[in-house]
């Protein structure tokens, strides 16, 4: 069969996109470029928001707008969440609940015998012609990045957060399975491993006896046993990290990644009890202290939540406060929806709509500043930057490519190079000369990129 993996939401979603394309092509099926080609479409989705589930029935009656010949296997949070009502959308053939994703490429399996061969018909664009194999970033199975799983589910009870529910308590992967994974990652030339989980900071410690880990002793491990080039952590909550967790950045600075995600969500002690937060102001901001000081170029981001049920004007101002002094170079900012089986949806003094609009505004402006700032300050330095999908002509300029990559701290990058001078999967030093926005141009050290003996 040929199948389109697409997915929305958290960067698990693509994680578990990738080990589904692995699965699938080892059972010996096709992963299409799009899903126009395909014969099944699989669409991973989120439910974080109410607005998320209303993007992931949108992206249902897209994928089968785009090919009304597809079979649609629906599957994540949304699946998980309003299952009939999945079921119900256009094109659907199947919903598989977050329990049944990881064997989703078992029940796609009796598909395959009523559906074409692909190797029989040949790979074909919708007018009958051959296409041509794609080289594209994004392609589960082509990436210079990859997020690799190594928990799912979360102990923890927030009052806002559905994704508990959905996801059920906290399971982790044994260490040396991981290991194994991300050897075989660098191996195939993939640059950067990216951790993900619901809980990450939970990482090993629902493992039984002599398996039983943490997050401190899987990044260790990860350093010294496989050869991969950059390791980096996405979504940290601020609290269970090990004693010295940060030594780790001084102890691999060229390979772990200085870039930090802690979700704040509030910026008040009386906001972080009422959402069921496991932190206070202090200790977030001793965790941030911590971590600059052991982590100099550290970029730091965060989750921000505005118009959680019974804030105030001066709850909003002081959590407003809070997170300019803490410097944040982007946040996801949600204004609070209600989730029905979360108990903040039972919580009274709702904010209304229109003042979580007014506050989300607010808080938008305040990050670009606060991004601004933090990425105006590493203008001038000189860092390694991973170059993704594929150069781009410049009609202006012939002779030269513009490429777009991520610095070790990610921060977004952009680059001109010689049309000859193949970028792809490469991390090169890179001189940033100034700042547009939030992406920073760069000058290539063409000399040190030639000199240098890159993994391909």
């Amino acid at each position: 069969m040929r199948i389109y993996l697409d997915q929305l939401g958290c960067r698990l979603n693509y994680s578990e996109n990738n080990t589904l394309a692995a699965r699938l092509t080892a059972a010996g099926h096709q992963i299409a470029p799009s899903a126009e080609t395909a014969q099944v479409i699989v669409l991973n989705t989120c439910a974080v928001t109410a607005q998320a589930v209303s993007r992931s029935r949108s992206a249902v009656r897209q994928l089968h707008k785009a090919n009304p010949d597809a079979r649609i296997a629906v599957t994540g949070c949304y699946a998980t969440l309003q299952p009939e009502n999945a079921a119900a959308l256009p094109g659907v053939s199947l919903v598989a609940d977050n329990r049944e994703k990881e064997m989703l490429h078992a029940l796609l399996e009796p598909w395959s015998a009523e559906l074409d061969d692909p190797d029989a018909i040949a790979r074909l664009q919708p007018d009958g012609t051959p296409f041509a194999p794609t080289d594209n970033s994004d392609d589960p199975l082509h990436r210079t990045r990859s997020f690799v799983k190594v928990q799912d589910g979360c102990n923890n009870k927030c009052t806002f957060c559905i994704v508990t529910a959905l996801r059920g308590e906290s399971r982790s992967r044994t260490l040396s399975e991981i290991v194994a994974e991300v050897q075989a990652l660098a191996a195939d030339c993939v640059q950067e491993a990216v951790l993900t989980g619901v809980h990450l900071g939970s990482y090993g410690r629902d493992l039984p006896g002599s398996l039983a880990a943490d997050l401190k002793q899987l990044t260790t491990a990860l350093l010294t046993e496989t050869d991969i080039p950059r390791l980096r952590l996405s979504s940290l909550e601020p609290w269970e990290l090990a004693d010295g967790f940060f030594d780790l950045w001084q102890r691999w600075p060229d390979r772990l990644c200085p870039h930090l995600h802690l979700p704040l969500q509030a910026g008040t002690d009386r906001q972080l009890r009422a959402m069921a937060r496991r932190c206070t102001v202090a200790s977030f901001r001793r965790l941030v202290d911590d971590a600059r000081a052991a982590i100099p170029d550290l970029i730091l981001t965060t989750d921000l939540i505005v118009g959680f049920p019974g804030e105030t004007d001066d709850d909003f101002e002081e959590g407003l406060a809070f997170v300019e002094e803490l410097r944040f170079a982007h946040a996801h900012i949600f204004p609070y929806s209600a989730r029905t089986g979360t108990a903040a949806a039972r919580f009274g003094a709702q904010v209304t709509k229109a003042v979580k609009k007014e506050r989300s505004q607010r808080m938008h402006g305040l990050l670009e500043r606060t991004g601004h700032a933090e990425r105006q300050r590493f203008v001038g330095d000189t860092r390694p930057v991973l170059w993704e999908g594929q150069g781009q002509p410049m009609d202006d300029q012939p002779g030269l490519l513009l490429w777009s990559g991520h610095t070790d701290n990610f921060l977004r990058v952009l680059a001109h190079a010689p049309a000859d001078d193949d970028l792809r999967n490469r991390i090169t030093p890179t001189r940033l000369d100034e700042l547009h926005g939030e992406t920073l141009f760069g000058t290539l050290l063409l000399e040190e990129i030639r000199n240098a003996d890159f993994r391909r």
